[in-house]
């Protein structure tokens, strides 16, 4: 185990994000990420946050009632865990948070649809499809299509692509910054950084100290770990049988390509290249989610079959 907890199991999630004692992660977290947009001066969790209501929506904390500096209000949900049609999914939690605001009882009233901004925050710890995201932060709001204007505040998504934050601690520069490279390596950390340019990270530190977990703590956070492990597993899976029906088309476009030149060469090169493409996306695939996971280099060679400087071009 590391001297840090993985922030982005459930368990360690909730410790630094969802928890009363904590509260000062989360108000420093939100003020970095909308930083010049507005500053929030208090939250208020609800009990439901720490045990979402339905399975699916674990790794959720939902319903984080924010006050700005000015005195308005919005909900903030946090995502934490890929899904499959994680996007739409995380569409479809906002539309709830907002019809729960929705009296429907006084459906006739002017003030019946009045309700609070929802903001989605979602942590993507994986490598994104390539129909999700492109980029380590994108912003979604909603918009006028020609103009680009934006019509309304009620719907914010915010996904933060964690394998697509390529900075390095020197390079960090904004708190925000700071804030990702800490969250992104914390696992692998043996020091906590940025504590003597920002007061919030030592108290990150102290929280996320797995030397200073009780038993029952740390028995909770290991099976955390163990759910992660599962899902990357699954993940690893789901890759592998893409990558095996990439492979089952390479062998066929192989065969293909032989028949249609009419030479038994060409059908026996045409499989022999579909397979070892099929086999090499496969490790690639393998060695990127452990590498999401947190694993070292030599830790992610060996379970995925590349070399050590093959994962080192991964990184």
């Amino acid at each position: 185990m590391g001297k840090y907890i993985n922030p982005f199991t459930d368990w360690g999630f909730k410790r630094l994000f969802g928890q009363e004692f904590s509260k000062p992660l989360l108000i420093s977290f939100l003020n970095d990420l909308l930083v010049d947009e507005l500053h929030v001066k208090d939250l208020t969790f609800r009990d439901k946050e720490l045990l979402p209501p339905t399975k699916d929506q674990r790794g959720i904390i939902c319903d984080v009632y924010c006050e700005t500096d000015t005195g308005d209000r919005f909900i903030v949900e946090m995502q934490n865990r890929w899904q499959p049609n994680f996007l739409d999914r995380s569409i479809c939690y906002a539309c709830r948070s907002i019809l729960d605001q929705v009296d429907k009882g006084r459906a006739e009233r002017e003030d019946a649809y009045k309700f609070l901004p929802v903001y989605t925050i979602c942590f993507m710890n994986y490598m994104p499809h390539t129909d999700e995201v492109s980029k380590f932060r994108t912003d979604i709001v909603l918009a006028d299509k020609d103009t680009k204007a934006q019509v309304s505040n009620k719907l914010r998504f915010i996904y933060l692509a964690l394998p697509l934050f390529e900075k390095k601690a020197e390079e960090c520069v904004t708190d925000f910054e700071k804030w990702i490279y800490v969250l992104k390596h914390m696992e692998a950390l043996s020091r906590m950084p940025f504590t003597a340019q920002k007061e919030i990270f030592k108290q990150l530190e102290d929280y996320a100290d797995s030397h200073r977990l009780t038993k029952k703590e740390w028995e909770a956070y290991e099976n955390s770990l163990w759910v992660v492990r599962d899902n990357m597993a699954c993940m690893a899976a789901a890759e592998r049988e893409a990558r095996e029906k990439g492979h089952a088309e390479g062998h066929a476009e192989g065969h293909a390509k032989g028949m249609k030149q009419g030479r038994a060469e060409g059908m026996k090169q045409g499989r022999a290249e579909g397979r070892a493409e099929g086999r090499a996306e496969e490790k690639k695939a393998i060695a990127k989610q452990f590498l999401a996971m947190g694993l070292t280099v030599e830790q992610v060679a060996q379970g995925s079959g590349l070399s050590i400087e093959e994962v080192k071009g991964l990184q």
